[in-house]
């Protein structure tokens, strides 16, 4: 399923000794040299997978850093399992939590867009003495609340297809992808069975305030805005119908010391479609690039 996708020729890495989460097996892309000082952490979101980072993982890696993106479980090349209930809000955070354990990355720029951020922000907190940077695309902190009408059509018309077109969607949603592209979303999912983490990441987005993962967004979003001391930088993909610019502008006034967005006016929700462009100028800015 995976062969000759374009512009995806990276070697796949797999750790299936992931202490809590018995034999299944996680799949990452790790490139460039090991021992980088900047290692870049990219967390994607639903129904993509890493492939969603193949315009940025270049940039990145021009600049010396060793480059980290791993497919959720239920997601890419990692293991699905197929009921339902497996997929929880802690089931995924702690993997990442256990993964950047076992791989004892440091001085982290995290990489996010959708779950990938309602996930990622969350993991500062957890490990402040690993995070450098933040690096946020289209997301959010769920806090108990519905982030609006745009997100529970999008959870209505997820519920109303659990074996999603996942090739016909992300074509229809990003102008720019050739076939061949929107065809390389779906690679990972050839039928139904293949699709209850897909399908579950809807299901778990925060919008009342007894669901799990509230708290720990709450204790996030408060870390960020008076805690946080990295550097960050933010763009937003202005077509979103979803998390778009007001989400955005609200989250970024939360992190603290995060300067002013860059907005992507022609991209929507998978706005690292326009990556290059992001990396470039986040690396510029943060003195990394010139």
């Amino acid at each position: 399923a995976f062969k000759n996708l374009p512009d995806w020729s990276y070697e796949p890495n797999y750790i299936s000794n992931l202490q809590g989460f018995g034999k299944l097996r996680l799949h990452y892309v790790d490139e460039g040299p090991k021992s980088a000082n900047e290692v870049f952490l990219c967390l994607h979101g639903q129904p993509t997978w890493s492939y969603l980072y193949r315009k940025m993982i270049p940039v990145f890696l021009s600049a010396g850093a060793r480059v980290i993106a791993p497919d959720w479980f239920g997601f890419g090349r990692s293991d699905k399992p197929k009921h339902d209930a497996s997929y929880t809000y802690n089931f995924h955070r702690n993997t990442i939590l256990t993964l950047i354990k076992s791989l004892n990355l440091k001085n982290v720029t995290l990489v996010v867009q959708d779950w990938g951020g309602l996930l990622g922000l969350t993991l500062p907190i957890a490990a402040p003495d690993r995070f450098k940077r933040l690096l946020v695309m289209n997301t959010a902190l769920a806090v108990g609340q519905s982030p609006g009408r745009g997100f529970e059509d999008w959870r209505d018309f997820s519920n109303a297809h659990p074996d999603m077109d996942i090739a016909r969607l992300m074509a229809r949603t990003v102008s720019i992808l050739t076939k061949a592209e929107a065809e390389a979303y779906a690679a990972p999912f050839p039928d139904l069975s293949y699709k209850a983490g897909v399908r579950r990441f809807p299901q778990m987005v925060m919008t009342e305030p007894e669901m799990e993962g509230v708290d720990i967004s709450i204790s996030s979003r408060a870390y960020l805005h008076s805690r946080w001391s990295g550097e960050s930088f933010m763009a937003i993909g202005m077509q979103d119908p979803v998390l778009g610019e007001n989400i955005m502008l609200e989250l970024c006034a939360s992190i603290k010391g995060c300067p002013e967005p860059i907005r992507i006016k022609e991209a929507g929700h998978f706005v690292p479609e326009w990556g290059q462009e992001i990396a470039e100028a986040a690396l510029l800015h943060w003195g990394l690039k010139t």
